[in-house]
């Protein structure tokens, strides 16, 4: 084992060779004796670093430092004279060496804005923002405001909004630049955009005169007239004397008028679905006028679109029921409110008219309870109107109530004249209807009674005498019913029942034979009494007596205002309809035949 004194000797060569490659002492002071300075300059002896002497101006921070000022210096003097092109190179050397100092890219960005290199100057205070936040916004956003303002006014649009909204994004909350951006939108054509923006504007600074201006100027640039009417009258709500929203209003007053009169002269000339489109757009530009929607109903209706007419009608109601209150609390005079009332009941006249054409359509659909729905709700708004009460009784008819029928003819029959062949014919046959149950449950004398009812109001109806004349024999009346039998063979010689009713009457003896007694004369004179009466009092007759009319056409005619068309009540069933009803009653009849005995 090594000695403790051995190893210490080793440990104290291996400081002078910690690496195996190490040279040795006497091998560096022979190089040091050989090197060229030592021959040129003998013995260089340094002193040390710290006992040095220190020259400032020869420190690389005081240089950049001198240098970077000389330069500002020299960029503020030529921005003196007005040389900015060479303050922008100083600032420029200056920035190279200091571009920590904010003040230098200030500098440059004012020199650049001298310029009207915009570009270039928001870059410089950019640049400057990033040293100091918010430091410079205010101005960053003017550079982009002048920029943008150049660019509007060279026409560029597109790029001026890109430079507004830089400007909004840089110092938010300005109406300045918001209004701006608006104006760059509008002339570049975007509307729609324009109208976001505004919405904004409004939800977040509150609706102004202005504002409801502006948007109203946009709705009618994107041909929305109905908004533009609405924000016109909202602006003068706020300011009832600003001068754009008069003017704004008087141009929808004006176009409102001018397509009215276009659809009255389409109404004219029957090109009803033209005028329609025309009142549409009056409407447009006039959505509070209670006459157009007058206008429009009336339209609608002839036109069959009975749900659209009656949704009209009902705001044409409404809004002259408003304007009859505004006329009377601002005192107006009595012309203005007797106007007002003649629309309104007008107006109201039409929504009848118009429930009962709704209800006439449904009849000849045969929807007899939708249509007597219809006719319920005319008659609750007017119980003046007897064919109200007509279609009603034959709304009525045809579900078989023969009570309501009968009640419903009563009343028209009270209202109307008492010759109207409208009520008369309908009695008629709902009487006829009923005399003919009576004659099937075996009460006679009821049936002869309600024939001869029937008879009354249509005493050119074959049927009703041989009816009655059926009912005359039951109980045992045979001179009665032979005066029935020859009242047929006046009416209907053809009538198929002729022949065995003769022959149970009138035993032996021909027809002509019938007609030529004193008996069949007698009757003839009176019969034919009895229809010249009754023919004298009807404004059109058939040319078959057995095919007269249930009712009166409804007739228009043209006049300037469709308001003053269509003012007749149609009636359920009309001069074509007379057969279809006169087959429903032979149907009647069939199922309840009046079998002679």
């Amino acid at each position: 084992m090594d000695t403790p004194e051995e190893k210490n000797d080793e440990l104290q060569a291996g400081e002078y060779s910690l690496f195996p490659t190490a040279v040795s002492e006497e091998k560096l002071d022979e190089a040091r004796r050989k090197s060229p300075l030592k021959q040129l300059f003998g013995k260089i002896i340094l002193a040390p670093e710290k006992e040095r002497p220190q020259r400032p101006d020869l420190q690389a921070s005081l240089i950049i430092q001198s240098k970077a000022a000389e330069h500002y210096k020299n960029g503020t003097e030529a921005m003196g004279k007005s040389q900015y092109e060479k303050a922008v190179f100083c600032f420029s050397k200056a920035i190279t060496l200091r571009p920590e100092q904010t003040q230098l890219h200030v500098s440059q960005g004012e020199a650049y804005l001298q310029l009207c290199d915009f570009q270039s100057a928001a870059a410089c205070y950019k640049r400057a923002c990033l040293l100091e936040p918010r430091a410079f916004s205010a101005r960053l956003a003017f550079i982009y405001h002048l920029q943008g303002q150049c660019l509007f006014d060279r026409g560029l649009f597109e790029e001026a909004l890109e430079a507004f909204s830089k400007a909004a994004e840089v110092k938010p909350g300005c109406k300045a630049y918001e209004v701006k951006r608006l104006a760059c939108l509008t002339a570049a054509g975007h509307h729609s955009d324009c109208l976001k923006l505004v919405n904004n504007l409004m939800v977040s600074d509150g609706p102004t005169s202005d504002l409801y201006i502006m948007r109203a100027g946009l709705h009618k640039l994107l041909n929305q007239t109905s908004q533009c009417y609405q924000d016109v009258k909202s602006a003068l709500l706020l300011n009832p004397t600003c001068p754009q929203a008069g003017a704004l209003r008087l141009q929808l007053q004006e176009a409102s008028e001018k397509a009215r009169q276009k659809a009255v002269d389409l109404t004219l000339t029957g090109r009803l679905s033209e005028a329609l489109c025309m009142i549409n757009i009056a409407l447009d530009n006039s959505p509070q006028n209670a006459r157009l929607y007058l206008f429009r109903g009336i339209l609608y209706r002839r036109l069959k679109d009975f749900t659209a007419a009656i949704e009209d009608l009902v705001q044409a109601v409404e809004l002259s029921d408003e304007e009859e209150k505004e006329v009377r609390g601002q005192a107006k005079t009595s012309d203005e409110t007797d106007g007002n009332d003649s629309l309104q009941d007008e107006a109201q006249f039409q929504l009848v008219l118009t429930y009962n054409d709704f209800a006439v359509q449904c009849f000849s659909r045969g929807l007899y309870a939708e249509s007597t729905l219809l006719l319920n709700k005319a008659i609750d708004e007017e119980k003046s109107q007897a064919g109200l009460y007509l279609n009603r009784g034959d709304c009525f008819f045809k579900q078989g109530e023969w009570c309501f029928a009968l009640a419903d003819y009563q009343q028209a029959e009270e209202m109307m004249r008492p010759d109207d062949p409208a009520v008369r014919l309908r009695l008629a046959v709902l009487h006829n209807t009923l005399g003919s149950f009576r004659f099937q449950d075996g009460k006679f004398k009821e049936a002869a009674d309600k024939f001869s009812l029937a008879i009354k109001y249509n005493p050119t109806a074959s049927q009703y005498y041989e009816n009655r004349s059926k009912a005359s024999r039951k109980l045992l009346n045979l001179k009665s019913a032979r005066q029935d039998v020859i009242c047929m063979l006046i009416l209907d010689p053809s009538n198929e029942e002729l022949a065995p009713m003769l022959m149970n009457l009138f035993p032996g003896q021909s027809i002509s034979d019938v007609l030529s007694s004193t008996e069949g004369q007698v009757v003839r004179a009176q019969l034919m009494d009895t229809i010249h009466a009754y023919s004298s009092n009807q404004q059109r007759l058939s040319e078959k007596l057995q095919k007269m009319t249930l009712t009166n056409e409804n007739t228009t005619s043209q006049s300037e205002e469709p308001s003053e068309t269509g003012t007749e009540l149609k009636l359920c069933a009309n001069q074509q309809e007379m057969q279809i009803t006169v087959r429903s009653l032979l149907q009647v009849m069939e199922t309840f035949p009046i079998v002679s005995p």
